[in-house]
Formats: C-alpha cells, sequence, structure tokens
C-alpha cells in the first residue's frame, strides 16, 4: 500500500510539471531562449493572462513578463537597497524592512524603482519620488 501511495504521488508531481511547462506557448518559450542564451535557475508562471520568468542571467537575478505573441512588457532586474535613490530608501524604510529591491524597464522603455516592504511594492520613479504602492 505505502508503494502504491508514494506511486501516485510521483505520478502526480511528474503530471503537474508537465502541464506546467506546456502551459507556456512555445513561441514565448523561444522569445526567451533566444534573448537570454545563458539563463539559469528558469522558473515560470503564468498571472493574469500573461507569462513571467524568473531567472539568473550571468550575476543578475530578473525576471521577464511576456503576452501571449511573446511581446516583452516587462523586464525587472534585482540591485541592491542601496542602489534606490536616497529619498526612495529613506522612504521605503520608513514603511518597514526591505526585502527586495529592483529596477523594471516597460515595454515603452519608461524605468521604476521597485522595494517590497511588508509585502507590498513600492514603486518609485528615477528620482526616486514615491509614485504608487501595490500589494505584491
Amino acid at each position: 500500500m505505502k508503494l502504491f501511495i508514494i506511486s501516485v504521488a510521483m505520478l502526480c508531481s511528474v503530471s503537474a510539471m508537465a502541464q506546467n511547462s506546456t502551459a507556456v506557448p512555445a513561441k514565448v518559450k523561444s522569445a526567451f531562449a533566444n534573448s537570454y542564451t545563458k539563463a539559469e535557475k528558469v522558473k515560470w508562471q503564468k498571472e493574469h493572462g500573461k507569462f513571467e520568468v524568473s531567472f539568473v542571467n550571468g550575476a543578475d537575478k530578473m525576471s521577464v513578463v511576456y503576452n501571449q505573441d511573446a511581446t516583452v512588457e516587462e523586464t525587472e532586474t534585482a540591485i541592491p537597497a542601496d542602489k534606490l535613490p536616497a529619498i526612495a530608501k529613506k522612504y521605503a524604510e520608513a514603511k518597514g524592512k526591505i526585502k527586495e529591491t529592483a529596477i523594471i524597464v516597460k515595454a515603452d522603455g519608461s524605468k521604476v524603482y521597485e522595494a517590497e516592504v511588508n509585502g507590498k511594492d513600492l514603486l518609485f520613479d528615477m528620482t526616486g519620488k514615491f509614485l504608487k504602492e501595490v500589494k505584491d
């Protein structure tokens, strides 16, 4: 009986992994593979009809959001908290402990800083001016 339960659990795990990998359209995976040839630790997830891939690219921890047509919606690159503009860092620290920080580049080329604090993302413009708070 124990062997049967273990076998069923393993089959379910393999099935779940297969469904996850096929959920991302081939053209999206191809666009990613062509842009980030040295990506490691690649993890895909689907959010709001879009596909987000988290990975390590050289020394950078990154994520990219693709739409159904394999067009990049945004790219996020992790940065140390001390790379935030001083005013943004001070604002974020006043809200709590900074967990992660990043620079987000939107499809139109615009950039914002992001600081994760208490399960929320605080967004700042490139001068450090607070823009908005988004629940993570």
